[in-house]
């Protein structure tokens, strides 16, 4: 998922409703009596981030969705090991973003309630408030996730990548408790953001043809190939690139009409239109139509990353608080 871009917009007032209490011992309003400030500290310092460069919104839900895919939402994510054999240090968490918006989130929250938000929840809450503050929905996110212990270099290869076909991205979801509609909200969630030209060079230069060789993706539509080709030049790597093309600034389904359209950005995201199963959610919901008769795509987004933020989760007396989320304890 990309991090990157949009410009602040003004924050729907939809409150959708998410799972009031999910698996294990989450749930709403976990720190309601043991730190009541929890949840509106959280939004308050990713406000200020945000007002100082927006494009760490998008870039908090990347850190959910990197954070949760690898043994669970465990805040694994954060720990910096100081010989790069930690989670963080693996190739397939290039270029992420906001864990210093964490660990000042952590730092306010320690001063108010010592030993009791943990890091995993910092990253979920930062992750929902950053979906609101885009123009997305508002919704309610179950809380009381443990940190964990544990944090290695090789567990971050089971992340999907950019170049993963469309059955080996059902399959790394499918691992996850996650089917075909989540794939294909979650991945929408490039409807605000960037990304890195990194992400572009096998496409559009070393991409596997047919006939042998290699060159650009031939299902680029050639107006969006030269547009791509001129704004990342062969070994370019650090332009970036709106993911939701003439709509980056909207939380909307424009993401979804571009895919259906031919004009998705990144190759996992066009690799949506290539199986019947995610078609037929990326039709459903990319229809005009969907907006007065559903399904519902603001609730349905909200619902998947509510269930996302359910994945693996340590409860109870399993794994610890830390007091400084880029360390264990």
């Amino acid at each position: 998922m990309g991090g990157g871009g949009p410009a602040i917009l003004l924050v729907a007032a939809v409150l959708v409703a998410g799972a009031a209490v999910c698996d294990g011992q989450l749930k709403v309003g976990f720190y309601s009596k043991s730190c009541p400030t929890a949840e509106s500290t959280v939004a308050s310092v990713v406000r200020q981030f945000a007002d100082a460069d927006s494009t760490i919104l998008p870039a908090l839900v990347r850190l959910q969705f990197h954070d949760c895919f690898v043994k669970g939402c465990d805040g694994s994510v954060l720990i910096k090991g100081g010989n790069n054999n930690a989670e963080v240090d693996n190739n397939k968490h290039q270029g992420l973003r906001g864990l210093d918006v964490v660990e000042s989130i952590k730092q306010q929250l320690e001063a108010e309630c010592p030993g009791v938000v943990s890091c995993a929840d910092i990253v979920v809450l930062a992750s929902r408030d950053a979906v609101a503050f885009t123009g997305g929905p508002s919704f309610d996110v179950p809380t009381g996730r443990r940190d964990g212990r544990s944090s290695n270099l090789r567990d971050a290869d089971v992340l999907p990548d950019v170049k993963d076909s469309i059955d080996v991205l059902r399959s790394k979801f499918a691992a996850n408790g996650l089917d075909d509609k989540d794939l294909v909200l979650l991945s929408s969630a490039h409807t605000v953001g960037t990304t890195a030209c990194f992400f572009l060079q096998d496409r559009l230069y070393n991409f596997p043809l047919p006939g042998g060789g290699r060159g650009a993706d031939p299902t680029i539509p050639e107006s969006l190939l030269s547009e791509l080709q001129s704004r990342c030049a062969p070994g370019d790597f650090n332009t970036r690139l709106p993911l939701d093309r003439g709509s980056e600034g909207e939380f909307d389904t424009s993401i979804l009409r571009n895919i259906r359209n031919g004009f998705a950005i990144i190759a996992s995201d066009a690799a949506l239109y290539n199986a019947t199963a995610t078609v037929r959610v990326v039709d459903t919901y990319s229809s005009m139509l969907s907006t007065f008769f559903g399904p519902y795509f603001r609730q349905d987004f909200a619902d998947a990353i509510v269930k996302m933020g359910s994945i693996g989760v340590l409860t109870g007396g399993a794994g610890e608080v830390r007091k400084v989320c880029s360390k264990f304890n």
